[in-house]
């Protein structure tokens, strides 16, 4: 069901306009950089293009790109970083503004003060959404209502960050690690 409706009577296309999504390595198409946020859709003006763009800290680096949001991209995105990649995915994703959203690994390909930044724009894109966040970074998601641990394909464990710190080891020990790292990172 999705907001009460039961799916089997939506078509393919009803059903896939209800899910948006970005992936770990989300494809960048040839074309220029609007092109690749609004995804042909020409419904979305070109001031909402540059707003998803301010909103996941994309738009610094289009602008200095030669024709800035009408710079010509080849497919695969390769005149583009990582992150820089990651963040037309993201912007593409808010504009769709679907009920649902999948996150694959939203936040890999960026650096910690970009990631910071992008992470408090996807909380709010999410809010009153169902949203599936799939991450190794577990400060990334432990705002979640609700966490599955997984480890090769099996459920370790369901619940709220603080619940599953108490009861599953394997979720512990991925935190333990995960602040050592960033304290490393620090010092």
């Amino acid at each position: 069901y999705i907001d009460g409706i039961d799916i089997r009577q939506l078509s393919k296309k009803q059903l896939r306009s209800a899910i948006g999504q970005m992936q770990q390595d989300e494809f960048i198409f040839e074309g220029d950089v609007a092109y690749n946020i609004r995804l042909n859709d020409d419904t979305i003006t070109d001031a909402q293009v540059k707003a998803a763009a301010e909103y996941v800290n994309a738009s610094h680096f289009i602008e200095k790109l030669p024709q800035g949001y009408q710079t010509v991209i080849s497919e695969g995105g390769a005149s583009l970083s990582g992150g820089e990649r990651q963040r037309v995915a993201i912007a593409r994703a808010i504009l769709k503004d679907s009920p649902i959203i999948l996150l694959d690994e939203a936040l890999s390909s960026l650096d910690a003060e970009n990631a910071v930044a992008i992470q408090k724009g996807i909380e709010e894109m999410i809010k009153g959404k169902t949203a599936f966040l799939v991450s190794h970074t577990l400060s990334y998601i432990q705002n979640a209502d609700q966490i599955l641990v997984l480890s090769d394909g099996i459920l370790q464990g369901c619940g709220k960050h603080e619940e599953l710190l108490q009861t599953v080891p394997l979720y512990q020990t991925m935190w333990e690690k995960e602040k050592s790292i960033k304290n490393w990172k620090l010092a």
